[in-house]
């Protein structure tokens, strides 16, 4: 747009960036986006939040109602690991010619 003598309007400067290859941006309307996707990524991380701390609680509840504590359990499968480990090696080592066992 341009004024009475072919100088730029001071308003279309004031509204719109022009960039290489006579590309135009309207500020206005990229200020408003910035702000609007500012605003919506807060509100992503608060309702990110409330569903973490929903899923928290659930979980919270759900370990409490367990007969037998998820630590317990962790402590006997991790024994029971160990056991079947040291018993497929000492089956292995009884396998292997003129070796002898060390029990």
């Amino acid at each position: 747009m341009r004024g009475r003598f072919g100088e730029p309007r001071l308003e279309h400067m004031a509204t719109y960036q022009k960039f290489m290859g006579g590309f135009e941006v309207n500020r206005g309307l990229l200020s408003t986006g910035v702000v609007l996707t500012g605003v919506g990524a807060l509100v992503g991380l608060a309702g990110t939040a409330i569903v973490g701390a929903a899923l928290l609680s659930a979980g919270r509840g759900w370990v409490r109602q367990l007969d037998t504590p998820p630590s317990e359990l962790a402590h006997r499968t991790l024994h029971q690991a160990r056991a079947a480990s040291l018993a497929g090696l000492e089956a292995w080592r009884a396998e292997q010619p003129g070796e002898v066992s060390h029990n």
